[in-house]
């Protein structure tokens, strides 16, 4: 089973893909970003962010796809255009994939990676190196936090009882 996971931002975009195997093995297939030049305006950094989610899922033909869902933000005006940028990765991944797209909350991926819903990026970033082994720390954050994403859902495929192929 191969899995997309997706942190969506307006500046950068996290993508991160893994292959889920007999007995729920993890295998890294690849990670990366998507991203905006700031001060380019909104709807042109949209239309990059869709184009570029649309494009990973062509290139990685994953069978499911997780996204983080959108946290509280202080700043209004943020949250909004990362909002505008979530729904474009949304629709993109939506239209070029056709299935069910899943959302994890931040504290459910924490819990799922390091076993501790409070977790810092640290040690969240620490497990996905360690679950994926490899020899470093992915990078940048985005494209880290992605991966957690994608481990995240395939973690609970295995507690919801998908079957994994």
């Amino acid at each position: 089973m191969r899995i997309l996971g997706i942190d969506p931002g307006l500046a950068i975009v996290g993508f991160g893909v893994v292959e889920q195997q007999q007995r729920g093995k993890l295998c890294l297939v690849d990670y990366g970003t998507v991203t905006t030049p700031a001060g380019m305006p909104l709807p042109d950094r949209l239309v990059i962010v869709h184009d570029g989610i649309k494009k990973v899922v062509e290139t990685y033909r994953p069978d499911m796809i997780a996204l983080e869902e959108l946290f509280f933000c202080k700043n209004v005006t943020t949250a909004i255009a990362v909002g505008q940028a979530r729904g474009a990765a949304v629709i993109a991944a939506r239209n070029a994939f056709g299935g069910k797209l899943y959302e994890y909350t931040p504290k459910q991926i924490k819990l799922a990676v390091t076993g501790y819903g409070n977790a810092d990026k640290r040690q969240v970033q620490q497990m996905v190196r360690i679950l994926l082994q490899m020899d470093h720390i992915p990078k940048p954050d985005d494209a880290a936090d992605a991966l957690a994403i994608a481990i995240c859902h395939a973690q609970c495929c295995r507690v919801e009882g998908f079957e994994i192929q």
